[in-house]
């Protein structure tokens, strides 16, 4: 049977992504790489050659940087983007008073930004 003639998916974007997540965290790659039990080598060439990572690998690096695959494997605009879903990740952890003080700036920032326009 001949093998199907299908165009491998780029993860370049996709392995851009987990590197700015990392370093934003300042996670050193041997960190993420050790508590992940994979090589950094393994890493560095997800995050700069675009290697495929197996499915376990993508799926753990997604939830840990709360990264959305939809922008990266969709050409809809996903519900939620990684910068949204990494905000909400930041929200969940935060106080009552921290909610309060977030969403009173981003009123202000909403007013402001409609007088702008």
């Amino acid at each position: 049977m001949a093998k199907r003639p299908v165009p491998k998916y780029d993860f370049k974007a996709f392995g851009a992504a987990i590197k700015a997540a990392r370093t934003g965290r300042k996670e050193s790659r041997k960190k993420v790489s050790d508590e992940m039990f994979i090589s950094p080598r393994y890493l560095a060439n997800i995050e700069n050659k675009g290697q495929h990572p197996s499915l376990q690998i993508f799926f753990e690096l997604m939830l840990r940087y709360n990264i959305s695959v939809d922008q990266f494997l969709l050409d809809t605009p996903a519900a939620k983007d990684t910068k949204r879903r990494q905000l909400d990740a930041l929200l969940d952890g935060m106080s009552d008073t921290g909610i309060r003080i977030v969403t009173a700036t981003a009123k202000e920032i909403s007013e402001v930004e409609k007088e702008g326009e």
